[in-house]
C-alpha cells in the first residue's frame, strides 16, 4: 500500500480488485462518479487540479471508484451466460456455489450466435442431437471473485430467463 498526500487529504493507493471501467461505463456512470468524488469533499474544480498535478492519484480514484461499481453489481448478480458457437453456457450464482447449465449442439454447423442457430435450438432442444449438462460447483475463490473471472472470460449478465426456462423444462 502506498500513501499520497494531496493538500489536506491522504490517499492509500491499493491494487485493484477488479479491473477499470471502460470510457464507455464511465461516461455511463457520470453522475455516480460525480457523487463519489462529492464524498470525498472533491469538486470539478480540485478534481481538474488532481488530474493536471497529480495524474496518480487521479487514476487511483478511477481504480477505487472501479472497484465499488463492480463490488456492487457482482455482490447482486444471479444469472450469468455465455454464448459461442455450439456452446451455451447458463449459470445460476448461488450463495456458496454456483448451478451451470451447458448445452451443446451436436451438429456442427449449427451457430447459437446467430438467430437461425437459435431458432434450431428453441426447435431441437430436447433431440438427441442437443446434450444438456447440468452441474453445481462451490466457489473456487470467494463469491464475487469467481463471477468476476466468468465475466472476464466472456459471460454476461442475465436476467436468468433462459436459465429458467429450461431448468423448469428439465425438472418436470
Amino acid at each position: 500500500m502506498l500513501n499520497i498526500q494531496l493538500g489536506m487529504f491522504n490517499f492509500k493507493i491499493q491494487h485493484m480488485k477488479y479491473k477499470r471501467l471502460t470510457k464507455e461505463q464511465f461516461e455511463a456512470l457520470h453522475q455516480e462518479f460525480v457523487n463519489f468524488l462529492a464524498s470525498q469533499s472533491i469538486d470539478k474544480n480540485e478534481w481538474d487540479e488532481i488530474k493536471t498535478n497529480k495524474p496518480e492519484v487521479a487514476e487511483q480514484e478511477l481504480d477505487v471508484f472501479s472497484d465499488l461499481i463492480w463490488e456492487g453489481v457482482l455482490s447482486n448478480s444471479q444469472f450469468l451466460e455465455h454464448f459461442s458457437k455450439n456452446h451455451i453456457f447458463l449459470f445460476h450464482c448461488q450463495e456458496d456455489y454456483i448451478d451451470s447449465m451447458v448445452i451443446k449442439s451436436l451438429v456442427p454447423n449449427v451457430d447459437f450466435l446467430t438467430k437461425d442457430g437459435l431458432q434450431w435450438l428453441s426447435e431441437n432442444l430436447f433431440t438427441d442431437v442437443v446434450e444438456i449438462h447440468v452441474g453445481k460447483k462451490n466457489y473456487d475463490a470467494e463469491r464475487k471473485e469467481s463471477i468476476f473471472d466468468l465475466i472476464t472470460q466472456g459471460a454476461i449478465l442475465s436476467d436468468g430467463q433462459l436459465y429458467v426456462q429450461i431448468n423448469t423444462i428439465i425438472q418436470s
